[in-house]
């Protein structure tokens, strides 16, 4: 079906068509993960659960990046934020994710100073305004949010702005897949693949894995059309046992990507293995400041200790991030653990399962 403008990408009658079709082609039971939190934030405001057939399960992966950020990295954040000399300037997702023994929201409310921004050009601008302090970014995010951050760097190089620092707790997406694929206990026929993220990576970003692994894989928009004919496509793949890499959502992404984006992250980060929350170690799947700009390397720069990182006991988040679980199956879900007194980062963040989950799939 050709959709040619957005108000028909959530056209109920064209949702309802794709719907049947998918009702039509599906005879197995299927499981699909999206694996982007905006993709799990839209799933369930449009009710897209509650409609699908059910024999098709659609789980939720590590596309939450306030929610795979380590505890390590998290508690490292929270130590740095106590230096009486730094500003620390995050997103804001990331003030009321718990730390092992703290927050960053706590720590403000003792008197530090940690401020909120949309953007890291904000982050930048701070530091312009107070060159007396030590600015310090935490860089967290998947290929989105990873260019504007490595501009800001480029822009302090240039400017020579010595006092703006970045901690880079980035992560890629592709590898996370493998990591998924490999792990005995998920069980996933195919991917509804992150939209924004592709914006960046292209289709192309995919290829390697994909090829490796031929499993089902549709690049996806946001918009409840979106997501059923990524649904829909993923099903025809299972259901014929013919494994596809499909870019459902070319009125944004390319093959190729956005090559700019591609090349400013290039320029200032290298690859690196990295811990994600729920998962492990991860080869390949984190990205470091270059040695070039190793000035402006908040790891690098500050000296301070870490204490013994903890996750919270009894909190699911991890095995819920890798779709092994459902966040009523957390023994702290809707009791010790609310958007109000959150346990775990996937109740904080605005993308996490369970804070989804609580708003719009209670019973």
């Amino acid at each position: 079906m050709a959709i040619k403008h957005v108000e028909e990408y959530r056209d109920p009658r064209i949702a309802q068509k794709i719907l049947d079709d998918i009702v039509k082609s599906s005879t197995r039971p299927i499981r699909l993960m999206e694996v982007c939190g905006t993709h799990t934030v839209s799933i369930f405001r449009s009710g897209i659960r509650t409609i699908l057939p059910g024999n098709i399960t659609l789980l939720s992966g590590p596309g939450c990046p306030v929610c795979v950020t380590a505890q390590r990295e998290i508690d490292s954040f929270i130590e740095l934020a106590k230096s009486d000399d730094v500003i620390l300037v995050t997103f804001g997702d990331l003030m009321r994710v718990p730390g092992t023994v703290s927050s960053l929201q706590k720590e403000r409310s003792e008197g530090h100073d940690i401020r909120m921004v949309y953007s890291a050009m904000d982050a930048l601008q701070i530091a312009e305004k107070n060159p007396n302090k030590k600015v310090v970014f935490l860089g967290v995010g998947f290929e989105t949010t990873a260019p504007t951050i490595a501009l800001t760097l480029l822009t302090a190089q240039t400017k020579n702005i010595g006092y703006y620092f970045v901690y880079s707790a980035h992560k890629l997406v592709p590898p996370a897949l493998t990591a998924l694929i490999e792990n005995n206990e998920v069980n996933v026929d195919g991917f509804i693949l992150p939209g924004h993220v592709s914006i960046i990576i292209g289709a192309r970003g995919y290829m390697d894995f994909f090829n490796r692994y031929s499993i089902p894989c549709v690049v996806a928009g946001f918009e409840p059309a979106d997501i059923l004919q990524a649904i829909l496509e993923l099903v025809r793949q299972v259901e014929t046992n013919r494994p596809v890499l499909e870019n459902s959502y070319r009125r944004a992404v390319t093959f190729e990507g956005n090559l700019k984006a591609q090349k400013v992250m290039a320029d200032v980060f290298e690859i690196r293995d990295t811990s994600w929350r729920g998962i492990g170690i991860i080869p390949m799947s984190g990205i470091k400041i270059r040695e070039e700009f190793a000035a402006f390397d908040a790891e690098k720069v500050f000296d301070f200790r870490i204490p013994e990182s903890e996750d919270p006991k009894g909190c699911a988040c991890g095995q819920i991030l890798c779709g092994v679980k459902i966040p009523p199956e957390c023994a702290l879900y809707q009791k010790a653990c609310t958007p109000e007194n959150p346990v775990g980062p996937c109740m904080v963040s605005s993308e996490g399962t369970c804070a989804a989950y609580y708003r719009y799939h209670r019973v």
